[in-house]
């Protein structure tokens, strides 16, 4: 009889996925529960049935390839919908949970870090996350977004505001020559235009420190964990929040290309739905407690 559907194994695409979104195959094995051989061999059983390789593999980490990237935003809207059901059904029985939803970005590079110190605090509080990164979740207790948290009809917790850098490597900045913010007006630059957040852009960025439009090439991706990368390969710069990518500046994978800064503007926020449990405040209390930098 055949198959209703032509898909790999789904365990595979899980491993592949929890891979893609955390660029690390050690983290995607300790998220998974399972060691890091055991990740690496699933991911190759699934590139040899795509019959190409979905990662660049390097020294210092892995990178996704054109297919890889291809998957990895595939399996996201699919997962966001399998996510959204789950938690329906969960909703209907079971209320001491937290349902919480979020961007890839915001789930993998401020939320998830912080998930071990809480259940440390409350271990009986089960979390459940699901990824928004191209509509707005719906049957959750919580949300975070960013933009102005006063056009929420429901209660909202801000999380932070964070400054706006102008990021890139060290051999783009060398590259290109890049030593004050005029530089940047002809590189190429990295947009992230996403259905879920109005991510700050570049023309807002420059028009906010007194400079003009920029004039140089663009590239122009949904997912702001892929634009991260590509600015990781040199393709161009990217702006990034600075709370969020202190993990990046710190290792020296992304850089401050010049010393000007954007306050921004507009909070990362935390909406706290109508349906939302005892629990849910109790986590969402915690959360607006935390500081920015982990």
């Amino acid at each position: 009889m055949p198959k209703p559907y032509d898909l790999p194994s789904l365990g595979d695409l899980a491993c592949f996925e929890a891979a893609a979104r955390n660029l690390s195959f050690k983290m995607a094995a300790a998220e998974m529960n399972v060691t890091p051989a055991a990740v690496s061999h699933r991911i190759k059983a699934l590139e040899e049935e795509l019959g190409q390789p979905l990662f660049n593999r390097h020294y210092r980490g892995v990178e996704l390839t054109e297919a890889g990237a291809l998957l990895f935003v595939s399996l996201q809207r699919g997962f966001e919908g399998i996510s959204e059901s789950v938690a329906r059904i969960r909703s209907r029985h079971d209320r001491s949970g937290v349902s919480i939803a979020a961007t890839t970005a915001m789930s993998g590079l401020w939320l998830t870090p912080r998930l071990a110190a809480f259940w440390k605090a409350h271990p009986g509080v089960a979390i459940s996350q699901m990824i928004e990164d191209y509509s707005r979740a719906r049957g959750v207790d919580l949300s975070i977004h960013y933009g102005d948290p006063a056009l929420e009809d429901d209660e909202t917790r801000v999380l932070f505001r964070d400054r706006i850098l102008a990021l890139g490597t060290e051999q783009f900045a060398e590259s290109y020559g890049i030593r004050d913010i005029s530089d940047l007006l002809d590189v190429p630059l990295i947009h992230t235009q996403s259905g879920v957040n109005a991510w700050t852009e570049w023309p807002e960025w420059f028009s906010t420190l007194g400079r003009t439009a920029p004039q140089g090439p663009g590239f122009f991706l949904n997912n702001y964990l892929i634009s991260l990368k590509a600015a990781e390969d040199h393709v161009g710069a990217v702006l990034g929040w600075e709370g969020l990518l202190g993990g990046y500046l710190d290792s020296g994978r992304l850089v401050q290309l010049v010393p000007e800064a954007m306050e921004s503007p507009h909070p990362f926020y935390l909406r706290i739905h109508g349906r939302a449990s005892a629990n849910a405040r109790l986590f969402a209390d915690w959360l607006a407690e935390q500081e920015t930098p982990l």
